[in-house]
């Protein structure tokens, strides 16, 4: 998993609630088990007209927006199915911060695996953020990881928290396989001892 970096980004809105994970990931396209590719294929239906091309209605498809790392949004992102596609789709396409007011908690969850940060705000925060996002399309807020502060430029700055073994991880770049793998000596001797102690699981065929 990619290390969480403190950055500086462009700031992308989405003024929707309740965006659901088939509208992040449609079905159509959960046919592959790899996590790269499906960037393309994220909010799909809102992004592309029928015949393909970009609907420029769509918030994201905005010029301004283009190479956002940073997703500001309504209230209950991620909600409906329990897809790590969902996730997988938002890394992928480039974003690595969700900004709102709540997540649905299986997404909520995913998002730590996938090295992406959800932050969350109050309302009134939330607002004062989409207005500066509205009045000044293009701006680039800072994320400051371990510090835990996001500053803009016209001041709405905040601190958000996020729990410490999370946040190692986050900075660490350390997903459950991740993890998994700082035990590796202690498992390989472990198989060892238990190929000498019981053979017999070991065997082939």
């Amino acid at each position: 998993m990619e290390a969480y970096k403190n950055h500086r980004s462009i700031a992308a809105l989405m003024n929707r609630n309740n965006v659901d994970t088939d509208q992040i990931v449609p079905k159509q396209f959960l046919k592959k088990v790899e996590r790269t590719g499906f960037g393309a294929h994220l909010f799909h239906d809102w992004r592309f007209n029928a015949d393909g091309s970009d609907n420029p209605e769509f918030e994201l498809n905005k010029p301004a927006f283009k190479g956002a790392r940073i997703l500001v949004t309504g209230d209950n992102f991620g909600c409906g199915s329990s897809r790590e596609h969902a996730p997988w789709a938002i890394a992928d396409y480039g974003f690595n911060t969700i900004i709102s007011t709540s997540f649905a908690d299986i997404f909520y969850n995913n998002c730590f695996k996938n090295s992406i940060l959800p932050i969350v705000v109050d309302a009134t925060k939330l607002r004062a953020l989409m207005d500066e996002i509205a009045a000044d399309e293009g701006v680039e807020f800072v994320v400051d990881l371990k510090e835990q502060k996001v500053s803009t430029p016209a001041g709405n700055d905040f601190s958000f928290e996020i729990e410490a073994f999370r946040k190692h991880n986050m900075m660490a770049g350390l997903d459950d396989i991740g993890l998994t793998l700082m035990h590796e000596e202690k498992i390989s001797a472990f198989e060892e001892k238990q190929k000498q102690d019981y053979p017999w699981l070991w065997k082939q065929g």
